[in-house]
């Protein structure tokens, strides 16, 4: 293709917004590989091991680890995190779901619940395309980890829709996206930047899927969680946001992991990480900020005691500034939000009054299945 450019659609937004990034010159793209289910020509030197673009035997030896962070973060995951949706008795939200919740609430319930079934139902299907190009064994155990807890929250919101609503509601949530078009172009427009890694398995749009992983894990459920507990700070739906804290539990050790695979991309593929690059993520943030601040907005329809257009919209935003600098940007998104309009929410999530936040500076233990109480 010689010196020919090529632009890559990176994301839509509403009235038809499209969004480009100008792609390098083809012959400066670094395209991936897939690994090799054997590769007896791998590197043995521990200093070898990257990310990505490492040549790696895919034998899985831990006798020498590069990414400690990864193996923590795998044990997490693996064997404390592990939590049983059943175990979580959902009678007595379905009688307030008929009975106390009102026209809004039901609604804000049910869309929130298709948009979160649609993020989890996407998680555990991109993270098989993630994992194959990884060279780190250990980093891969952290992603198996992360696609099984996905395939539980998948598992978890359908034993919710089973014990709350009738058999034709759950259909019908499963399948709001096909109804309501705001819901269908979020999935859209989530989906994008994975299908671009797919068709096109570059550095760049590894990174870029990458980014966009830990924007889904860090902002885009989090409008949905706060209305969940909204619901519960009233001593609504107590069952439904119990099982939300043990699914935001997960997703924050998924945040963690993708903000250190980032981290480590910028050091081990430096030159990916152009000026433009970090524009792109920029403008990513920002517009993904937008699209959950307006899908809060459209769910709740400012109709929801205790958390009002206003607070998402601050809420989102310190939440955007607070990922975005977890990847070690000095300059806010929005200067105008330095704190957190919602800090409740810090408390109110905890389990058993256990700290669920990875990025405290040092990690909290968590209960094993067996000693949780309900």
């Amino acid at each position: 293709m010689g010196n020919d450019m090529e632009i890559y659609t990176i994301y839509s937004g509403r009235g038809g917004r499209t969004y480009k990034n100008q792609g390098r010159n083809t012959k400066d793209i670094s395209v991936l590989y897939r690994k090799m289910i054997f590769n007896p020509e791998g590197d043995k030197e521990l200093e070898r091991r990257k990310i990505i673009g490492g040549n790696p035997t895919n034998i899985i030896e831990l006798n020498n680890i590069k990414y400690g962070w990864a193996v923590d973060l795998y044990k997490t995951m693996a064997f404390s995190n592990f939590w049983i949706p059943e175990e979580i008795a959902m009678m007595e939200d379905r009688k307030q779901y008929e009975r106390n919740l009102n026209d809004y609430e039901r609604r804000a319930y049910e869309l929130a619940l298709s948009f979160l079934i649609a993020l989890d139902s996407f998680q555990v299907d991109f993270l098989k395309d993630f994992a194959r190009y990884l060279t780190s064994p250990e980093v891969e155990l952290a992603i198996t980890s992360q696609e099984f807890q996905e395939s539980v929250h998948a598992y978890s919101y359908q034993f919710i829709l089973e014990s709350v609503v009738d058999p034709l509601k759950a259909d019908e949530i499963y399948n709001l996206w096909r109804e309501d078009e705001r819901l269908k172009e979020r999935n859209e427009v989530i989906a994008e930047v994975y299908n671009n890694l797919i068709s096109k398995p570059t550095d760049e749009n590894y990174i870029k899927a990458a980014v966009a992983d830990y924007i889904l894990e860090s902002l885009y459920f989090y409008s949905g969680f706060a209305f969940f507990y909204t619901l519960g700070r009233q001593g609504k739906m107590n069952n439904t946001v119990q099982q939300i804290k043990y699914i935001n539990r997960d997703e924050l050790t998924h945040v963690t992991l993708f903000k250190n695979i980032l981290l480590t991309l910028m050091k081990e593929k430096d030159e990916v990480f152009d000026e433009s690059m970090r524009k792109w993520i920029k403008e990513y943030f920002k517009y993904a900020v937008d699209q959950e601040i307006e899908w809060g907005k459209y769910v709740t329809q400012n109709q929801i005691l205790g958390l009002n257009d206003a607070l998402i919209e601050r809420y989102i935003k310190y939440l955007g500034n607070f990922r975005y600098k977890q990847l070690g940007f000095n300059d806010l998104l929005y200067p105008e939000v330095q704190e957190n309009p919602l800090k409740w929410i810090d408390e109110f999530r905890k389990i058993n009054n256990t700290k669920t936040d990875f990025f405290q500076r040092k990690p909290q233990t968590y209960a094993k299945a067996n000693e949780l109480k309900w």
